[in-house]
């Protein structure tokens, strides 16, 4: 994996900056990319993050036969995997995880919607399965800015029960303040990316970033 200076190379991961994946974040940062095009670049960056995310699941060995009746050693996963989406952009990376993951799988929301007077996070409403404190959870945000979303959510998520160590940030593009702040709140808290951007706007967009990913995506204006 590439690594980024300044951070715990075994706890913020950068996925290999190769041709495939800097042809695909060049789409989506593409002003002039909108409809199907930004929808289905963005679904083959986020089964590259997720590909290796559910990489880190435990696995148990399981023997099967194969159909020239010889016995295979092989493996399933032992953990259950459940995709958190911080609402809504979160919401875009669930089908890549169903996509990816052929193991247990259950889902959950969080809504947070940052002020956009204040730039704070404003929490409002969280869905769960109960079983959560058991699973592996990929906490599924796109863009990391600020840090102040993905803060909250993580909170949320120790609050049910979830150990620290046993959450992974899924995410597009990310701004250095954004993981220098949570990282500093969270030691444990494992997060994969595909790019790192240095700045920030004076509305605390990420520079050179993507614009507002949810409008984006779904086609909205605000």
């Amino acid at each position: 994996m590439a690594t980024i200076n300044g951070f715990n190379p075994e706890q913020v991961i950068l996925l290999p900056q190769k041709g495939q994946l800097l042809t695909l974040m060049t789409i989506i940062r593409d002003v002039n990319t909108t409809g199907t095009l930004f929808t289905s670049t963005v679904q083959r960056v986020a089964r590259q993050l997720l590909t290796l995310a559910v990489d880190s699941v435990p696995l148990a060995q399981e023997f099967v036969e194969t159909p020239v009746g010889k016995q295979y050693a092989g493996w399933r996963p032992d953990q259950e995997i459940c995709g958190v989406s911080i609402l809504r952009a979160g919401a875009s990376m669930e089908q890549a995880l169903r996509d990816t993951w052929v193991g247990p799988l259950s889902f959950g929301n969080i809504l947070i919607q940052r002020d956009e007077e204040t730039f704070l996070p404003q929490y409002l409403y969280c869905k769960l399965p109960s079983q959560i404190p058991q699973c592996r959870v990929l906490l599924l945000e796109p863009m990391l800015a600020t840090g102040g979303s993905v803060i909250k959510a993580v909170e949320l998520l120790i609050e049910k029960g979830v150990p620290e160590n046993q959450i992974i940030l899924c995410n597009v593009i990310a701004s250095k303040q954004g993981l220098e702040k949570v990282t500093a709140r969270f030691g444990m808290l494992r997060i994969i990316t595909a790019a790192v951007d240095e700045n920030m706007t004076e509305k605390n967009y990420i520079s050179p970033g993507l614009g507002d990913f949810g409008d984006r995506y779904y086609g909205t204006t605000g």
